[in-house]
């Protein structure tokens, strides 16, 4: 339990459930790590797998209460609504595969809590457009992991786009290789490939809806424009494989600029090579996930500028996601838990009805994540047509 009532949400540390995340999983250990890094959050129970012995065994390992550990995610919607409103969870983390997302997302919600949840939101669009509703009816606050919003230099980079330093935005070209899927390992047990290879468990898109999504939201963080029409081709080329493990996009954005976006977990050599680049007519910006602390700036006949994080040119936004001096490295786990900050801090406030500010609200939300699924519906219509180019489905 933690100490206080809701009446102490300014100071004390905030309670937190969890679904998925149980043995062997790595991005239920990664969302534990980040909500934990600022002190703010204690983890006090969950439904950690859908085998209740195996929940039950992470219950143990992260200490908690048996108590509040349950076999499945209504046992424990029902066990907290049980609790004096004070003790229980002030909001759910999901980690789940995705096609768990939606019913569990949608549950919590209605049941009056606040939610975090992995991305992609859902399996698709329908699923999507009734979460929106359930989220606005609920008041509560959603957020939605797209992690890569919350490193500093991506905040600089949508500032800078902001303060018109790159004019008018004209081209896009963003891409996410991995090689992890080169191989069919989901044939050989391996967690993580078993369940994001499987249409059942991950939806439409396989590289697609799990780092193609990313790509696209990154570079509707950064500009602010949205896609109008896309001309796609999706590709299995490991034999045999149900989902697509590579994606190629054209772009058609809404101000006039066109952009390219490829993903891949076939791209031999490759780890987690997400980068952006972004042509304006005054200027142009280049990050590097993999080198996370630097933005390259570029203008006609003048020298690279090399931007780095921490520094006092940065942005409030991009300052408010820096916890340590400059030259020590921050990266993934700080951007996940950058994402957890504002959704902590926006749900405080919500508490202390008080209107969060704008740097609190800057998390990826439910409309995000309808965006995420609206694109994954568009590229694999585009690349199962004969039309050469299809409208963004929203």
């Amino acid at each position: 339990m933690i100490e206080g009532s809701k009446a102490d949400a300014a100071t004390r540390k905030l309670s937190m459930g969890m679904i998925g995340g149980g043995p062997g999983a790595f991005i239920g250990e990664v969302h534990r790590k980040a909500a934990r890094l600022d002190g703010q959050v204690e983890i006090v129970g969950g439904a950690f797998d859908i085998n209740p012995e195996k929940s039950h065994e992470m219950g143990r390992t992260l200490n908690l209460d048996p108590g509040r550990v349950h076999d499945n995610y209504e046992k424990m919607i029902e066990a907290e609504l049980a609790l004096p409103e004070d003790e229980r969870i002030d909001f759910v983390s999901i980690t789940t595969p995705n096609n768990w997302h939606f019913p569990i997302a949608k549950a919590f919600l209605q049941a009056g809590f606040n939610v975090i949840c992995e991305k992609p939101m859902t399996m698709d669009v329908a699923e999507a457009v009734e979460l929106k509703k359930a989220v606005n009816s609920s008041g509560k606050v959603f957020a939605l992991l797209h992690n890569y919003t919350g490193y500093p230099m991506v905040k600089h980079a949508r500032w800078m786009v902001q303060q018109g330093e790159l004019g008018k935005v004209q081209k896009i070209v963003v891409e996410y290789p991995q090689d992890w899927l080169l191989k069919r390992i989901e044939l050989e047990g391996q967690q993580q490939a078993s369940w994001r290879t499987d249409p059942k468990q991950a939806g439409a898109g396989g590289c697609l809806g799990d780092i193609g999504t990313h790509a696209e939201n990154l570079a509707h963080y950064i500009t602010g424009l949205f896609i109008d029409e896309l001309s796609a081709d999706l590709t299995s080329f490991a034999e045999g494989r149900l989902l697509d493990d590579d994606v190629n996009v054209l772009l058609r954005y809404g101000n006039g600029a066109k952009g390219v976006l490829h993903s891949s977990q076939i791209s031999t050599g490759q780890e987690n090579n997400l980068n952006i680049r972004i042509w304006g007519t005054e200027g142009a910006l280049q990050w590097f996930q993999e080198n996370p602390n630097y933005l390259y700036f570029y203008r006609q006949d003048e020298p690279v500028q090399i931007l780095r994080r921490g520094n006092s040119y940065i942005c409030e936004a991009g300052q408010r996601a820096t916890r340590i001096p400059t030259g020590h490295p921050e990266a993934f786990l700080e951007a996940f838990a950058n994402i957890y900050m504002n959704a902590i801090d926006t749900m405080r406030a919500h508490m202390l009805g008080k209107t969060p500010t704008t740097l609190e609200l800057d998390f990826p939300n439910v409309n995000d994540g309808l965006v995420g699924m609206q694109f994954i519906e568009t590229v694999v219509a585009s690349s199962k047509s004969d039309v050469k180019w299809e409208k963004f489905h929203n």
